[in-house]
């Protein structure tokens, strides 16, 4: 029995770069004839002519699927919303920019086949990506790992294919806050990354800036790890025995040289001690608020507008 592949592919204001998509995605398929393959290309609130452009795709190959979305629901809600439709034995998820090389796909195929279920791209080399960029994501692996303990594997990319069984996981899954990297690497199953340099955008300008990135890393620590609200624990813990070791220190310095002024230390210690109990408080709220704001949000990762789909018979 034939398996089929689902590639999913969301593409925000990538009019430059879909056509080229279409064409090097079009050429994996040849390359793989004892697949069958759809390609998802998820419309993701785009405003210049790139749903134009996918519908044309779609009209003369019906391979390609174009699913619009009612406004841009970034890039883990594009990709939630194709998986939403996937039916393949496997899914490849990647971005349409073509930074994610499409060639590729014939490796993770191959290991596919060997047995892994979670085979990633792993980047070497991000060309043309400025300095700050490259540190932001240094800095979030290293946060990740050392403080929210996210295990995550260093310069993994969202680039990869997953059998059935990973994504329908992922898929099934209700948080409303989708980290989707951080998703495939929390379910396990058999993983394996390829080491590849990611190249520079085909066309288009990056959306990728600075704070978007700096929000979707904040994000993606604060919706698998609860540590970061731990450490405020631990901190009003420690302002607390500092504020009583200071009230100790001060009274002694009190019976030797006396005060500085009437009321000073006890002012001092009274504020070290409420600020340290005050923390204390809020790290322990926020041990029960983070229980409950998952549970909480039921707004949909995604709305899907329209699509356009080979339809069975």
């Amino acid at each position: 029995m034939r398996k089929k592949i689902s590639i999913i592919a969301p593409a925000f204001n990538e009019e430059d770069c879909v056509g080229e998509l279409a064409t090097r995605l079009t050429k994996v398929f040849d390359q793989n004839p004892n697949y069958d393959f759809e390609a998802i290309l998820v419309e993701n609130g785009s405003s210049d002519r790139t749903f134009e452009l996918l519908s044309e795709i779609h009209e003369k190959d019906s391979r390609f699927t174009v699913l619009t979305l009612a406004k841009n629901f970034q890039t883990d809600g594009g990709i939630s919303a194709g998986l939403s439709i996937a039916d393949g034995d496997a899914a490849v998820l990647m971005t349409a920019d073509l930074q994610d090389p499409p060639e590729l796909i014939n490796d993770f195929i191959k290991l596919w086949e060997d047995g892994y279920e979670n085979i990633y791209m792993i980047v070497t080399k991000r060309t043309g990506v400025p300095w700050l960029r490259r540190l932001n994501s240094q800095l979030f692996y290293s946060f990740a790992k050392h403080v929210a303990s996210i295990e995550i594997p260093r310069n993994a990319s969202d680039y990869r294919l997953v059998d059935k069984k990973v994504y329908e996981v992922v898929r099934d899954m209700p948080e409303r806050n989708r980290f989707m990297r951080g998703l495939f690497a929390w379910v396990g199953f058999k993983s394996i990354g390829i080491e590849a340099e990611r190249p520079e955008r085909f066309g288009g300008t990056s959306k990728a800036f600075s704070m978007r990135v700096f929000n979707l890393g904040l994000r993606g620590v604060l919706s698998h790890s609860y540590r970061p609200l731990r450490l405020i624990t631990v901190f009003g813990i420690l302002l607390s025995f500092l504020s009583i070791l200071s009230i100790g220190i001060l009274s002694i310095d009190w019976v030797l040289n006396g005060v500085p002024f009437p009321g000073f230390g006890s002012l001092i210690s009274l504020q070290l001690l409420l600020f340290g109990l005050l923390f204390l408080i809020i790290g322990i709220v926020s041990e029960y608020v983070s229980l409950i704001y998952e549970e909480v949000k039921q707004r949909p990762n995604f709305i899907v507008s329209s699509i356009q789909r080979k339809s069975s018979k």
